[in-house]
């Protein structure tokens, strides 16, 4: 059925005139799969020591025998690794732009063994990399140089569900899409989704506060993780794995740990408060020709959807038209600049239908959007969302990338993308921009041939540069990782970055846990 006054793209499901609707996609059903297989050792990107050389290896010890004999008495020798060949999927990121030397990496089961490696490491000055689904974009997961790899994804067991109260505990090393399968056969959701779901651990997820699509709806991992137990650097366990939603005892130690990247402590195990799952989802995709009309949209889509609205995401032209190009579909739309992913989350499809329908009836009416579609059917909005969710897979097919995870002010949302393709011109490939309009999330992705220092400097420190002067941040949900560290002063004082140096020193003395990570030297 159509609506009256809208144009015939609207609908439960309806097409352009003249469009095919989207295909069943099934093959499509983990958008975002990291592999540990590599190439050939000829497409290995550059060693990281190489390629950054300014970054000095600290004063740890050197694996030997005596260290790897203790692993593996404690272990087996089936869960330590330390052929090269099987050692390299450990020791290079999701977007192969950094690649450590590790030559072990060990695969603990339990908190206790977890304990017994950090202890162990603590005392010989062993350097710990923890390593969870390892899809991180700012190579927080991955050795610098030849860091022992904690591995957790053998800690992935679901200890309880309360499908009263909502409450999920569970160790770290569980993938969140199982989780989300799991829980969803209770009428419950995990409160985090990301395109990375078939892959990252949701001890990963906590350890770097990931944000997501749905952020908008139900907020950031410090408010819906109630507990956690966590490691240590000494190999001591901390267990706050509360599961209230009110214990105002103390100070919170369970924020030192989320968002921490494991230089603090290894994240074990994890209470997640997961709201009820909605019965009525709607998914809409707009195509408009401005971001002033991006802007526009967004307010009333915050006005007319209030309780209802769970996500706004913008894709821009370049972004669309090389996902496009990757997935081999056909454009669900017309091409324009800016298109915007707006999804409902409700418990009464009738009454979500009918705000849906009347606000997307008074954006084209108005002019704001040109074209859209919007759906209801579950293989139609995997098909829509795969659109977004796998834009970063699509830029791995257009060269070496840059990739800027940065909070804007909304009004600025948009800006630093201009910014960085008059500063660049025809030096890179691709200078894009999408993200998590409604939390003022960009993700600012830079292709090029491949990488080189002089390209490299005319992007950075400029780039954070900008975002500072907007008053914005140098990372929203990616983290710092390896890669921002030293532009940490842009969003944070010396006074924030000194009382961080302190707690470090306080709970990782010997400096083991990911090194080279978070803080600046």
């Amino acid at each position: 059925m159509f609506l009256k006054g809208v144009r015939q793209l609207i609908g439960p499901l309806t097409q352009s005139p003249g469009r095919r609707p989207f295909p069943a996609r099934p093959s499509l059903e983990r958008p975002f799969q990291f592999s540990r297989q590599l190439a050939s050792a000829s497409t290995l990107p550059q060693l990281t020591k190489d390629r950054y050389p300014y970054v000095k290896r600290g004063q740890y010890a050197n694996l030997d025998q005596h260290h790897l004999k203790y692993f593996k008495d404690l272990l087996g020798p089936n869960r330590v690794i330390t052929d090269t060949d099987e050692c390299q999927g450990f020791n290079i990121d999701w977007i192969r732009s950094v690649r450590g030397y590790s030559q072990c990496v060990l695969k603990p089961k339990t908190t206790e063994e977890v304990s017994s490696i950090l202890s162990f490491c603590n005392e010989n000055r062993l350097a710990v990399c923890p390593q969870g689904g390892n899809t991180g974009l700012v190579a927080g997961s991955v050795p610098v140089f030849d860091e022992v790899v904690l591995w957790t994804g053998l800690m992935n067991e679901i200890i309880h569900l309360d499908d009263t109260s909502g409450v999920l505990t569970c160790q770290a090393g569980c993938i969140l899409e199982n989780l989300e399968n799991y829980v969803a056969n209770h009428d419950l959701m995990i409160p985090l989704d990301l395109g990375a779901k078939g892959s990252c651990y949701i001890g990963g997820n906590v350890s770097t506060n990931a944000g997501g699509l749905r952020l908008l709806r139900y907020g950031n991992l410090h408010g819906s993780i109630l507990g956690i137990e966590a490691v240590k650097a000494d190999g001591e366990v901390i267990d706050c794995l509360n599961t209230l939603k009110k214990d105002n005892t103390g100070y919170h130690l369970k924020h030192l740990f989320i968002g921490s990247e494991g230089t603090l402590g290894v994240v074990t195990k994890v209470a997640i408060s997961c709201p009820t799952k909605p019965k009525a989802i709607n998914v809409a995709l707009l195509g408009l020709n401005s971001f002033e009309e991006v802007l526009r949209t967004l307010k009333k889509a915050k006005r007319e959807l209030g309780e209802i609205l769970s996500s706004c995401e913008l894709i821009d032209n370049l972004c669309m038209d090389l996902v496009l190009k990757h997935l081999k579909v056909p454009p669900p739309i017309g091409q324009h600049n800016f298109y915007m992913l707006i999804e409902t989350h409700g418990s009464n499809l009738i009454h979500d239908e009918e705000k849906t329908n009347s606000f997307l009836e008074n954006v084209m009416n108005e002019g704001l959007a040109l074209d859209g579609t919007t759906t209801n059917e579950v293989s139609k909005m995997k098909s829509i969302w795969d659109l977004r969710e796998r834009i970063t897979e699509a830029l791995l097919h257009d060269g070496y990338i840059f990739k800027y995870d940065i909070s804007l002010p909304t009004e600025s949302f948009y800006s630093l993308v201009e910014i960085m393709k008059e500063r660049l011109g025809d030096r890179s490939h691709r200078v894009c921009g999408y993200g998590h309009l409604g939390d003022g999330n960009i993700h600012l992705s830079i292709s090029v041939s491949e990488f080189t220092k002089e390209i490299l400097d005319l992007i950075e420190p400029y780039v954070y540069e900008v975002t500072s002067k907007f008053k914005g941040s140098v990372s929203a949900e990616h983290g710092i990782g390896f890669r921002k560290p030293k532009y940490m002063h842009y969003s944070k004082s010396k006074e924030a970055i000194m009382l961080m140096k302190h707690i470090k020193n306080l709970m990782d003395p010997n400096g083991i846990l990911n090194p080279y990570k978070v803080l600046p030297p």
